[in-house]
């Protein structure tokens, strides 16, 4: 991606103008974001988080995309609210290997929150305004094979607490292809046997109901009732899963469980917390589930996220073809 790729709309070369004061200052020095910044960035993040409904890992993810632009435009002595900046800071994360998918998610960041000034300031131009970064080819995510999903279970001893634990979370994590935040947010009364159903919550506060197989609800039934009361103390009663010390499990807590549970089964590859979800998908496809069933079960908002494993799927098909077919 080159500087090239950044092409504008509407008015050429048009002023900006300065922000409202609001944001960062007289100076225009660009400030962090911690807990001493300016009032206008509380007001911005209080906004995505309660009028906007964004979860906390998404406000997390404004708050340094905008961190990282602004502190490169003030090492640089860069006006931080001219579209010129804008640009220039694009084509650097570019020129520095950022993927596609990262720079388009930082433009979006920026543009935010000029919007959101919009809203408090007549005065304030947008410079991302007519923005658009070159179309992005998505890259493919990273599926394990259902072999790999069975070995990686089997190899998990259910003789402990902490090993019912964990095969009663990966059965889940891959049976209904929930996300780490909705997994370590499930509550103790968020699954059922009849029908074998699981309710989670997920971006902006959506609910949905994900059907579950036998063997995750076998594994959640053997962990409440021969395990969790082991684990459990007065601070997290209400969640399902639990840490060894009883405290509810953090993402960076599930990540390290995986990883280690993975090297032990000796999976190789990229085994990571996303990959059961990735996988999930692709296997119900293959198998020959619709799309809209798949989008439901995914809690995608839109179909075109969730087309992106039709082309996993006819990617893993072609060694197939070429493994079993007479003329191939």
């Amino acid at each position: 991606m080159t500087p090239c790729s950044f092409l504008w709309r509407g008015r050429d070369r048009q002023e900006s103008g300065r922000l409202s004061r609001m944001c960062l200052g007289g100076d225009g020095c660009a400030m962090s974001l911690d807990a001493g910044a300016e009032t206008g960035f509380d007001q911005y993040f209080y906004h995505l988080r309660m009028e906007r409904n964004l979860s906390s890992n998404s406000v997390d993810a404004y708050r340094r995309d905008l961190l990282i632009y602004l502190n490169y435009a003030k090492t640089l002595g860069l006006a931080w609210d001219r579209r010129e900046t804008v640009i220039d800071f694009l084509a650097h994360e570019a020129e520095q290997g950022k993927r596609d998918t990262t720079v388009r998610r930082r433009l979006a960041s920026i543009r935010s929150y000029f919007a959101y000034l919009r809203t408090v300031s007549d005065e304030t131009l947008d410079p991302t305004e007519g923005l658009e970064i070159g179309s992005v080819e998505r890259s493919l995510p990273d599926v394990l094979q259902v072999q790999a999903i069975e070995e990686l279970l089997n190899s998990i001893a259910v003789d402990t607490p902490i090993g019912l634990r964990d095969r009663a979370m990966l059965e889940v994590v891959y049976g209904a292809g929930l996300r780490v935040s909705e997994l370590i947010s499930l509550k103790i009364n968020d699954w059922w046997t009849d029908p074998p159903r699981v309710r989670c919550v997920g971006k902006g506060s959506k609910e949905r109901y994900v059907p579950l197989g036998r063997p995750a609800i076998q594994a959640v039934s053997a962990y409440v009732d021969c395990a969790r009361d082991k684990l459990v103390s007065a601070r997290s009663q209400a969640f399902l899963f639990l840490n060894h010390r009883g405290g509810p499990l953090t993402r960076q807590g599930f990540w390290k469980i995986l990883k280690s549970r993975a090297d032990s089964a000796g999976i190789e590859g990229a085994v990571y917390p996303h990959a059961l979800r990735h996988s999930f998908a692709t296997h119900l496809l293959e198998n020959g589930a619709d799309l809209r069933s798949v989008q439901e079960m995914l809690g995608h908002q839109d179909i075109a996220t969730t087309q992106i494993y039709t082309h996993v799927s006819r990617q893993r098909l072609r060694p197939q073809y070429d493994a079993h077919h007479p003329r191939a």
